[in-house]
């Protein structure tokens, strides 16, 4: 089976338009409507547990985030001319989007899902730190194989599954370091920083196979209009080395962060002892 770029007409960059792809726009207006609509009744029996700003704005981000990673110059370069234009737009849908959403997100609004007694068990086994590290990262080098890849550039359909695995295992893997959920918690801050760090591996091997291949593992780039000068051979390279750099300094930076929170909070336990004593 050839491998070509999508059998929609190619989209031209030339003239300066922000495509917007309508089936993305519902589904995410249904999300924040959902989302908003479920604050408000909450808000009205449980008063003290409103939506607060701050989660009204990472949640809005979050949904605006995908937005601007499934439409317009970033989805059309993706799609249709570059294969590092694709690397962009899966870093911004697994490292930017889910913790935006689970930051937006209070323990009360998944709650009432956990009283399902099959979602609960699942629930509690695929937020283990080991389980969400394995289901990321499995699905993100699964679908960097070739044959998958290929498939995902051919058939749209496959394509719109490909985006959801990687939406749905990203918030997943985020769930140890960002959960909202006394019943699901966090890991410790050293859990962690150890975890954050480990992130960096799968990613990095991955990489390693984009960056170091002597030939273009995803010939649908290969057919595609050139853009600035890259071929498809080194189009290829710099979309693995930005999944590379980039992401692996993305949970570098992190890791620092939970230190600094880490270290912030035994300060204000040491302070908080010599006050009682």
């Amino acid at each position: 089976m050839p491998v070509t770029l999508w059998l929609h007409p190619m989209v031209d960059l030339s003239n300066g338009g922000f495509t917007v792809h309508w089936s993305t726009v519902i589904g995410l207006l249904a999300l924040w409507g959902l989302h908003q609509w479920r604050g408000a009744v909450h808000s009205r029996t449980h008063p003290a547990e409103r939506l607060s700003p701050r989660q009204h704005l990472c949640f809005t981000a979050g949904v605006v985030v995908m937005f601007l990673a499934l439409n317009g110059p970033v989805h059309d370069i993706s799609d249709y001319y570059l294969f590092t234009g694709h690397m962009v737009q899966h870093l911004v849908l697994t490292f930017v989007t889910p913790p935006l959403l689970l930051l937006g997100t209070p323990g009360w609004m998944f709650r009432p899902a956990l009283r399902v007694p099959a979602v609960d068990a699942v629930a509690r086994v695929i937020t283990v730190p080991r389980v969400a590290f394995l289901l990321f990262n499995l699905v993100l080098a699964a679908w960097h194989l070739p044959p998958l890849y290929n498939a995902a550039m051919y058939y749209h359909e496959v394509h719109i599954v490909q985006h959801l695995m990687f939406l749905v295992t990203a918030v997943i893997a985020w769930w140890p370091l960002l959960s909202p959920m006394r019943e699901l918690p966090r890991l410790s801050y050293p859990g962690q920083m150890l975890y954050s760090f480990l992130m960096t591996l799968p990613m990095t091997i991955v990489s390693i196979f984009i960056v170091y291949a002597d030939h273009v593992l995803y010939p649908a780039y290969a057919s595609a209009p050139r853009l600035w000068g890259l071929s498809p051979l080194e189009d290829q390279r710099l979309g693995g080395l930005i999944m590379w750099i980039p992401g692996g300094l993305f949970f570098y930076l992190l890791t620092s962060i939970i230190f600094f929170k880490w270290s912030a909070s035994q300060r204000d336990d040491r302070a908080g002892a010599q006050v009682a004593g």
